[in-house]
């Protein structure tokens, strides 16, 4: 069993999964969406070759675990160094007291599942009195944490969902405070203090960074992190919280940050098959941009309305073609083209395999560099999972109590 990571293992773990990210940045960084030919595949020809030939069902059956992948080398030699650096223990679970009766109403299946597993994670030297569920929703993880004898806050920018929780809150006769809040906004300390242990349970990006420097300011005494879409940052690069992020020579981009997001477990079959028409045309598309404009280089293109892909293929790119300026793209082979998109996608997400490799070494990369944020601080930092993959694959979990 791979250990909880703690103490003086932060920074050795840290440290090593930088050595790793920075030595192989040239496999990992260029996205094959991106590049009909990758840099690093004149280097190692027999893997892209060998990746090239295989199907878009092939690509789909490993996504998840390319880890298991017997492919030509350096694949399986880095799937094992990205397993170790990438293993963490799981965190100990105690048993929940029954929760309210129907406190799960309400809640989709998944959700309340990974409320329970991280609420059974909770386990802090003090007992809290006072929750703070951040960025909370409906509030649904804060009212399941909720014992007698203790008080909650829930902090929600969105009415609707503020309304639908207060509603909840008062028909399960809790003693729940929702409140409004933007914590982006410089008045946001106010609601944390030295009598609160906060939880965030996927907060996007700059919402729970800002949160750990928040806590840390306003003494409170705990908290609970699983962040997550670490690419959902007003910066236009990673900026690091530890002194030793700070120091590294490991700069990330957005587009970097958003490869442990990569990672999906949930698509159902219809929004997979939706996914891959998109992204079909998309390169089908790119083929043809790069024909009409002489340039052999990415060409970005908008976000689409589901709608555009009811529309013939044709005339999807004849307007997408416009909506770019770009003229003579009449006289296809329309067929061949589109067929060739769907060659490519099939090419794309094998050759994506590559990177997922590296998808989890990022990611806890990422998180350590929170704790060690917040061991700078004055906390005591475990980081461990909370549950497996197949419930979610944002599943580190950050507990941080000080002494």
């Amino acid at each position: 069993m791979p250990p909880i990571l703690q103490g003086p293992a932060l920074l050795t773990r840290f440290q090593a999964l930088g050595d790793f990210l920075l030595e192989h940045q040239a496999l990992w960084r260029p996205r094959p969406f991106n590049h009909p030919h990758l840099p690093w595949e004149a280097q190692h020809p027999e893997l892209p070759h060998w990746l090239r030939q295989r199907s878009l069902d092939d690509a789909e059956a490993a996504h998840n675990h390319p880890q298991q992948l017997q492919a030509p080398a350096p694949f399986v030699q880095l799937a094992e160094q990205a397993r170790a650096l990438g293993a963490v223990g799981e965190l100990p679970m105690q048993a929940l007291p029954a929760h309210h009766p129907r406190l799960n109403v309400d809640v989709p299946g998944r959700k309340w599942q990974q409320i329970e597993a991280f609420a059974a994670c909770l386990q802090f030297d003090r007992e809290p009195t006072h929750w703070l569920d951040w960025c909370s929703g409906k509030g649904h993880l804060g009212r399941r944490l909720l014992q007698p004898g203790q008080q909650l806050t829930c902090l929600e920018y969105d009415p609707a969902l503020i309304q639908s929780g207060e509603q909840l809150s008062r028909h399960h006769g809790l003693p729940a405070h929702h409140r409004q809040q933007d914590v982006l906004a410089d008045d946001t300390a106010r609601h944390l203090g030295a009598e609160h242990s906060p939880v965030a349970l996927h907060a996007c990006g700059d919402l729970h960074v800002r949160l750990i420097q928040l806590a840390s300011q306003q003494g409170c005494p705990q908290l609970a992190i699983a962040p997550c879409c670490y690419n959902r940052t007003r910066a236009s690069r990673y900026l690091g919280l530890s002194t030793a992020a700070l120091a590294s020579s490991l700069e990330l981009s957005l587009e970097d940050l958003a490869l442990p997001m990569s990672e999906t477990v949930t698509a159902g079959a219809r929004v997979r098959r939706q996914r891959d028409t998109s992204m079909a045309r998309r390169l089908a598309f790119d083929l043809l941009q790069r024909q009409v404009r002489g340039i052999d280089e990415y060409l970005p293109t908008p976000s689409l309305p589901s709608h555009w892909l009811d529309k013939p293929f044709a005339a999807y790119c004849r307007d997408l073609a416009a909506f770019k300026d770009l003229s003579t793209v009449d006289c296809q082979d329309w067929a061949a083209l589109e067929a060739a998109g769907w060659q490519r996608l099939a090419q794309v997400r094998n050759l994506e395999l590559l990177r997922g490799l590296f998808r989890r070494p990022l990611e806890l990369w990422l998180v350590l560099d929170r704790g060690l944020f917040l061991q700078e601080q004055g906390y005591a930092v475990r980081l461990g999972t909370f549950c497996e993959a197949p419930l979610t694959p944002r599943n580190l979990l950050l507990l941080a109590q000080r002494p």
